[in-house]
């Protein structure tokens, strides 16, 4: 080869490297606002799915537990089966059936209550909660507020019809529901 063609092989190599730099720029780009919409969305059903559960959880503690079916037992994480429920499951559970928001102290102990074998295996169920309760937060489940005292509390949270986030602050346990908004 001579050295004028090995400099137009490289101008041709120079430019299809760069016209393939943009298209696969153009790719991650497209990839990536695809990912941050299914995030999204994901966060919105998870807010809708703790609504439904919180809602269902609300009816069974007010009117008895016998109106739920082992599905919906298992579906709300309430089922009383042989097997004890993981230790996320058993956060969730905590949580929703909370009537104020409650420190990773607090959660641990009503695990112990509730599911003792849980916390047995852990070497430290109170960072392993709180390592919980912040995925839950991720994961659009729970939120973190902050106590008068200054320290972390997570409750349980719930979207309303209009896309609006409910907490349940209620002493009975029912999710606290904005005026004409129904849940189901």
């Amino acid at each position: 080869m001579n050295s004028g063609q090995i400099e137009n092989n490289e101008t041709v190599n120079k430019s299809l490297s760069s016209s393939g730099d943009q298209n696969v720029q153009e790719v991650v780009k497209t990839a990536h606002e695809e990912l941050r919409q299914l995030m999204r969305q994901r966060a919105d059903i998870m807010k809708r799915i703790g609504t439904i559960k919180q809602t269902i959880v609300g009816l069974a503690n007010l009117f008895g537990g016998g109106i739920l079916n082992d599905d919906l037992l298992e579906l709300v994480d309430r089922k009383t089966s042989g097997r004890q429920p993981g230790f996320t499951r058993a956060c969730r559970m905590v949580l929703m059936e909370a009537a104020r928001p409650l420190g990773a102290r607090e959660v641990c102990e009503q695990m112990q209550q509730k599911v003792p074998p849980v916390i047995l295996h852990h070497k430290d169920p109170l960072a392993s909660v709180t390592t919980v309760l912040n995925r839950l937060v991720e994961y659009g489940e729970a939120q973190s507020v902050v106590r008068e005292n200054g320290r972390r509390a997570w409750q349980w949270v719930a979207t309303s019809d209009d896309g609006g986030v409910e907490v349940s602050d209620e002493d009975d346990g029912v999710p606290s529901m904005p005026r004409g908004s129904t849940y189901l």
